[in-house]
């Protein structure tokens, strides 16, 4: 597997609004957009940094990952995970596996603005949940 690049950031939040406008207006990071992901019941704002973007999550559903996560932390913003770019998701994901790492997806899935993503496990990557992504083509979110 070779990483091409830290992708992005996630920071679990309970509002979306409150947090995109810190990070953009207080410190100035570039808005791109909110997005929801219903497979992954959240919605999704990405706030790009140089080369690398914050993803914030904020969770639609009570039995949405994301909210049971907030909830272990008294509903406070949280790191929620590292994503890494990747050429090719699914050699990336074979070579995990087949370097003894735990997978929580075996196969790619739909991210937000049209990445494949898939988890690896955290208890593979020393605590971290860690994200690999590959961007087929342009992501567009709605502003």
């Amino acid at each position: 597997m070779s990483v091409k690049k830290i992708s992005h950031v996630g920071v679990a939040v309970p509002n979306i609004e409150e947090y995109i406008k810190v990070f953009s207006d207080t410190l100035g990071m570039n808005f791109q957009g909110v997005e929801e992901v219903a497979e992954q019941k959240v919605k999704v704002a990405f706030l790009q940094v140089g080369e690398s973007r914050i993803e914030l999550l904020e969770p639609t559903s009570e039995d949405s990952p994301v909210h049971k996560y907030l909830n272990s932390n008294d509903n406070k913003p949280k790191f929620h995970h590292i994503a890494f770019e990747v050429d090719d998701l699914q050699e990336a994901l074979d070579r995990a596996k087949a370097d003894g790492l735990k997978l929580i997806d075996e196969t790619p899935r739909r991210g937000a603005g049209g990445a494949q993503i898939a988890f690896l496990h955290p208890k593979s990557t020393a605590g971290v949940l860690t994200e690999l992504c590959s961007h087929t083509h342009d992501e567009q979110l709605h502003k």
